[in-house]
């Protein structure tokens, strides 16, 4: 059975600030490479075998007793190109940490935030996970799900999409998920965890920025 902490971050309730953030969603519908569920669909899948097995990767690095937090946020920060993506990453990890210390106070979230006091999203969820006794596996799972999860509720808020539909296309995305978690969990050195590239969400993040000065967005990023 899943652990409350992993449901929990996992639920869009929890506030962690994950509702002002559409992982490139926002860019994609802008430039018309997103204007309905089936351009959604693969999207989702995209993000997923890219931004989301990294995320998910870390996280359950980050899910083990005595993790490295100092390294793991190092190797995260390289795999992160994208100075908008960092930003991004960081701000969310801010977000939920200031959920987190109310939920589950923890001298594990004294190591991490001495790190860095904006810890990368990823490494706040493998953390608070691993504190409440819950196996790398939920932490992975819990990232790669939220890595969908964002983009696929902002298309409905920028679309006007059926939730049904568009909870079906991250319901399809079922095995893959499964998939990106065996992957992530696989034993490895901080330095060899994957990152695969995704340079078109890459650009569009820092395209994002540049257009959200001029012009308003419901999204941070």
């Amino acid at each position: 059975m899943p652990s409350l902490a992993a449901l929990t971050l996992a639920d869009a309730r929890f506030p962690g600030g994950g509702h002002v953030h559409s992982g490139g969603l926002e860019e994609a519908v802008a430039r018309g490479l997103v204007t309905g569920t089936a351009d959604l669909a693969p999207f989702l899948l995209g993000r997923l075998r890219t931004a989301g097995l990294t995320a998910a990767a870390f996280a359950a690095a980050a899910a083990v007793p005595d993790a490295p937090f100092g390294l793991l946020d190092a190797e995260l920060d390289a795999r992160t190109p994208a100075v908008a993506q960092r930003e991004a990453s960081r701000a969310q990890g801010r977000a939920a940490l200031r959920a987190a210390r109310v939920a589950w106070p923890s001298p594990v979230l004294d190591v991490l935030v001495a790190v860095h006091p904006r810890p990368h999203h990823p490494l706040l969820v493998g953390a608070v996970v691993g504190l409440s006794g819950g196996p790398p596996a939920e932490a992975a799972h819990c990232a790669a799900y939220l890595s969908v999860s964002g983009p696929a509720s902002a298309a409905v808020r920028l679309l006007g999409l059926d939730p049904f539909a568009v909870n079906a296309a991250v319901v399809a995305l079922g095995p893959v998920l499964d998939a990106v978690v065996a992957e992530a969990t696989v034993p490895r050195r901080p330095e060899r965890l994957p990152a695969p590239g995704a340079p078109v969400l890459d650009l569009m993040a820092q395209a994002h920025v540049h257009h959200h000065r001029e012009q308003v967005r419901l999204f941070v990023s």
